[in-house]
């Protein structure tokens, strides 16, 4: 079987059994089939990955399942049932890696977890991506996105002080697990190389959210304080974050002395660098009201356009707050392969996000997300070799569903 995507890339050769479904679990395998893996996406007979259901839809193809399954080939396959359990352990012996996010214990019911799976090929690794993680208190909790965001700390700190705590706007609580399992999987793939061993990936949502805390915990463990909402600033520096030009919002980042002395002199207030209110980063930030206020004035006083030119050629970090229209219109964004597309055979045309890991022996490539059972025909053919006649007897038992080819 070809792989996905054409000439060898960073992970060719690596097989990866993906039974993940939603969001954490698809991203991860994504990231993983960009870069050459050949993922094959296992869906159950009862119409497979619930993201194909979910408007909006394109030819009646679910968005959010075109975007984020493609480079997958998609087989169909009824765990449940000896005979497709049967089928997918005889595809675990030739594999590398199996990923699921199931609630932790469903696949050793199935007699499908790591335990079991790794009697047969010792060397596979796999990945359990759930809520709460295979240990603790909550292991047998179910979780979603905003669950993990709010209990991890980072709902806390976003939005506006002394007002109702914000959700981040993208789904960080699943996006953050499925790079983490990313990372983990390849982690254990180069371990496999010196021991000759797999390992068991135990990736939780919630350890995830905890880890992105970075120096907001740290800080609340070293000095007791507990770090508040962000708004549109930052809790050290001055001037830091969101400010309004006469049309719009931008962002401006201050970050040492002498990035405070060139944007004293680009905004023509050179007399700011001479008062001492001012005169430190501590300082800036102990009077950051009186700082905003004269800041807010002479900002006002020209489009948001004016200011990032001026900025930007004084090397002063600084940068427009785009809408989703403007971000994949963006030149830069463009430059680097971020905007893409694929051709589907059902949806047609669909705009895609590019990798953002850019590798100097890695050509970006692909490849449309599968049709139901795309592929089934081909994985058990090609790779476990059965020919029409047994695999017209799965099918009529039921293991294949009644969907797939």
């Amino acid at each position: 079987m070809s792989e996905v995507g054409g000439p060898r890339r960073a992970l060719s050769g690596i097989r990866i059994l993906d039974l993940s479904r939603i969001l954490s679990g698809p991203y991860c395998t994504m990231m993983l089939a960009d870069l050459g893996a050949e993922v094959i996406k296992i869906e159950t007979p009862d119409g497979g990955d619930p993201t194909r259901h979910l408007r909006p839809f394109v030819n009646g193809e679910g968005l959010e399942f075109l975007a984020i399954n493609r480079n997958k080939k998609g087989l169909v396959l009824d765990l449940k049932q000896p005979a497709g359990a049967r089928v997918f352990k005889e595809l675990v012996a030739i594999s590398d890696v199996v990923v699921e996010n199931f609630r932790p214990g469903a696949a050793d019911r199935l007699g499908l977890g790591h335990t079991q799976l790794s009697k047969i090929n010792p060397r596979l690794v796999y990945c359990a991506i759930s809520g709460f993680g295979d240990s603790g208190p909550l292991r047998e909790r179910s979780a979603l996105d905003a669950i993990v965001q709010g209990m991890g700390g980072i709902m806390s700190l976003t939005g506006e002080l002394g007002q109702p705590p914000v959700m981040v706007g993208t789904p960080i609580g699943d996006l953050a697990a499925g790079l983490f399992a990313a990372l983990g999987i390849t982690t254990a793939l180069v371990a496999r190389e010196a021991t000759g061993r797999g390992q068991f990936v135990d990736i939780a949502m919630l350890d995830c959210q905890v880890a992105l805390l970075a120096h907001f915990a740290p800080w609340y463990l070293a000095t007791g304080e507990v770090p508040q909402p962000r708004g549109g600033g930052n809790p050290r520096l001055a001037p830091f974050g969101v400010f309004r030009a006469r049309d719009s919002y931008f962002t401006i980042g201050v970050l040492g002395e002498d990035v405070w002395r060139r944007f004293c002199l680009c905004i023509e207030r050179p007399e700011l660098i001479a008062d001492l209110r001012f005169a430190t980063n501590a300082v800036r930030h102990e009077n950051k009201t009186a700082l905003y206020a004269v800041l807010g004035e002479v900002l006002a006083g020209e489009d948001a356009a004016v200011w990032l030119e001026r900025l930007a050629a004084k090397d002063i970090p600084c940068g427009p707050i785009n809408t989703i229209d403007r971000v994949v219109k963006d030149p830069q964004v463009i430059a680097r392969g971020m905007i893409a597309e694929t051709e589907h055979p059902i949806a047609g045309r669909v705009g895609i996000l590019g990798n953002p890991i850019k590798l100097s022996g890695n050509e970006d490539s692909y490849a449309p997300s599968p049709t139901y059972g795309e592929h089934t025909e081909e994985v058990l053919r090609d790779l476990l070799g059965y020919d029409p006649s047994t695999i017209r007897g799965l099918r009529e038992a039921g293991a294949l569903g009644s969907g797939s080819n």
